[in-house]
């Protein structure tokens, strides 16, 4: 049975939505206020990457002179060109971390609405498939944070065709890569919570992923040039290289669906 078994209208259904999407709303404000009056701490992490001092960098480091090879400080300067940018820029970047900081209490509103209407083993499912897929989500993002942009960035802000060519970047070129890596690896990220959502419902199988897996490198290839926002090999295979791990991770993970359900 469903865990509310108790019949209400159709408006009364669209007045605990409109309070929720109240409810989501006024928290959602609340922290772009308070990110954007946190203007320092919150570019403090945003513009971290660009500092030869970040956290990968030094990790690098450390492993470059433990194998005997060079170090290398870097700087990258960024520019403002035009005259209301920096402050369209804090707004946006706030915007974002307001959202995301509030998305754990968005999902929690948005579940608490439809949860009603789901029978207790569906309920269990949904719990899993949204937990585990924004668990996922957040872990793109991190990877993409600490790791496929900053590498991305320090090999693009320091590659010249010319030592006559300075790389000046501007500002809103760089919070753009940086969103769009971000977003773009927490949806990949989701690869291994929806093959395992399809193992489930009988619509995929491990020996189906295993068959076409030269195709689906080729098709991640394909979608990897068409989420990175450079078009050079480096940032490329950086970003292919995650989704081909985790295509991997998924047939495992379908295999292990698979057997459960014909056990």
């Amino acid at each position: 049975m469903a865990a509310n078994t108790d019949k209400q209208s159709f408006w009364e259904h669209l007045n605990v939505l409109r309070a929720a999407i109240v409810k989501i709303v006024a928290i959602v404000t609340v922290f772009d206020i308070t990110a954007f009056c946190f203007k320092e701490e919150l570019f403090a992490v945003v513009l971290a990457p660009k500092n030869d001092g970040f956290v990968t960098y030094r990790l690098f480091n450390r492993i470059a002179a433990w194998a005997g090879g060079e170090t290398r400080s870097f700087a990258v300067q960024l520019i403002n060109t035009g005259l209301a940018q920096q402050f369209i820029i804090h707004m946006k970047t706030a915007l974002c971390a307001g959202v995301l900081c509030a998305s754990p209490y968005i999902i929690y509103q948005l579940f608490r609405f439809v949860s009603p209407a789901l029978y207790t083993n569906e309920r269990k499912y949904v719990m899993r498939v949204v937990g585990g897929g924004y668990v996922m989500f957040v872990v793109g993002i991190l990877v993409s944070y600490f790791l496929i942009f900053p590498l991305t960035f320090r090999f693009l802000g320091m590659y010249q065709v010319s030592e006559d060519v300075a790389n000046l970047i501007t500002l809103d070129s760089y919070i753009s890569t940086l969103v769009l890596m971000c977003l773009s690896m927490g949806i990949v990220f989701e690869i291994p919570i929806l093959s395992w959502l399809f193992a489930k419902l009988g619509l995929l199988s491990a020996d189906f992923m295993c068959h076409y897996r030269k195709h689906s490198i080729v098709i991640i290839l394909v979608v990897a040039a068409i989420i990175t926002p450079t078009s050079d090999v480096f940032t490329l295979s950086l970003v292919a290289l995650p989704m081909w791990l985790l295509y991997e991770v998924s047939i495992f993970i379908v295999n292990k669906t698979n057997t459960r359900v014909n056990i």
